[in-house]
This record gives structure tokens, sequence and C-alpha cells, in this order.
């Protein structure tokens, strides 16, 4: 059940606490809740009916007081998280930022449910070497720019499409090609895989290790033809002798 104001999660909060120990005061200094348990540092909780960058601002501003501060929310319908996000994004979000996520679930009969999603530990991510070396390959393997960003639900232009790409353009300048000869043309040597893969349904073998392209691979010429000036093209002098004969 979607609560009408903020204000509705104090009790159940503040009574979550006081079992732990904690003497709780609302509004102090600014602060949604401050709660104390015997010399330790205070705890700062802001709270927002649901999970905004504002809540996140205000969390932030909070740390200068004090390395425990909570944001706290009421747990979706469903308890799905909000924006259509995961909760472990929000969780690593949050645990980025240094903050603590509490939720707080209501019910119809029954006192509601107060989750402490994560506290607010330091965190440092871990560096992904290898994906991090995917991006700069990709970046570099591609002709051109031809995609958008903030795309969605749209066919990319990606370093391998342009590679397949190429290999339907070959073809269709000099005829069917082996491997090897795509492979000599490209300068790409993953072309075997690329071929036998076929993900786009673009190439058929035509005979023991020579390959055409399809009626997709002809379309897919007309539909990125404006791919094409960018990639590397080679003429019939350069075809291997025994495929341009």
């Amino acid at each position: 059940m979607a609560i009408q104001s903020e204000t509705e999660l104090y009790a159940p909060i503040k009574s979550f606490l006081e079992r732990q120990g904690y003497v709780v005061r609302a509004e102090v200094k600014h602060c949604d809740l401050v709660a104390i348990r015997g010399d330790e540092p205070p705890v700062i909780i802001e709270l927002k009916k649901s999970f905004t960058i504002p809540l996140l601002v205000q969390g932030l501003e909070r740390m200068k007081l004090t390395e425990q501060v909570y944001v706290a929310f009421e747990l979706p319908a469903k308890g799905r998280a909000p924006h259509r996000l995961r909760w472990d994004d929000i969780s690593r979000l949050c645990r980025m930022l240094g903050l603590g996520v509490i939720t707080v679930q209501f019910f119809q009969r029954k006192a509601p449910l107060v989750d402490i999603v994560c506290e607010p530990t330091p965190y440092t991510p871990r560096s992904n070497k290898r994906a991090a070396l995917r991006i700069v390959n990709e970046f570099r393997e591609r002709s051109g720019d031809y995609n958008i960003g903030g795309s969605t639900r749209q066919k990319l232009m990606t370093a391998y499409r342009e590679k397949a790409l190429h290999c339907v353009y070959l073809i269709k300048q000099h005829g069917p090609l082996s491997p090897k000869s795509l492979r000599e043309l490209t300068g790409n040597s993953a072309v075997n895989g690329l071929l036998q893969k076929n993900y786009y349904r673009w190439f058929e073998r035509k005979g023991r290790g020579i390959y055409d392209i399809t009626l997709q691979g002809t379309a897919a010429l007309s539909e990125y033809k404006h791919v094409l000036p960018g990639l590397t093209t080679l003429d019939n002098s350069q075809l291997p002798a025994q495929e341009n004969s």
C-alpha cells in the first residue's frame, strides 16, 4: 500500500531502532531522524516516500555530520526496486556513495516491516581490466561512428557487424570466396569463425571451403550502405591468383 507522506516512515523506523537500544529523536537540526546509542556516533536517516536523486543528495549532505547515514523509503508494491532497477543496482550505488539503505513495507493487517538493505560502509569498486580492454578493442576496431548515443531497440553497428558486412561486400564484388581469401583481403584472422557462426544469416556455403552471400546479405548491403565507405576494400587485382582467374 502506497503511503501518502514520508512521515509515515518515522514510527516504524523509530520502533525498529529502539528495539536495538537506540534513543531516537525527529527533526534534529534539519535531519529527519537522529538515533544515538550510548557513546556511539549518531545515526542519521533521511526519509522520502520513494527512492529519488534528491534523497541521495540529502543523504550525502548529512555525511558531513556522521559516517552513519541511511536513506529510507517505502518498499514499492510487489517488492520491486524502483525506476526499473535491481536492488543490487541500488545497493551498489548507495555503497559507492557511502550511504546505507532502509526500506519499509506496509501491510493492511500487520505491522510494517523494516529492512536494512545495505549498511553505510566504505566501498571501493573493483576494476575489471578485461572488460575495459574489450571496450578499447571494440572502439578501435570500428571504422567510424555509425550509432546514436542513447539508442534503444535499434540495431547497433558493432565491430563484429562491420567485419561481417565487409565480407559480404567483398563476396558481392568478387563472387564466392574462400575463408583464406577473405582473411587475406580483410586482414581479419577470425574470418573462419565469422562465416561458420553466420550470426546474421548473410552467408551460405556453396562448396567445400567456398562461401557466397544470401538474400539477407544482399539486403544488408543496402541497409548499411552508409557504412561501406569506411570499410577497407580491395580490387580484383589483389585477389589470390586461383580465385581471380
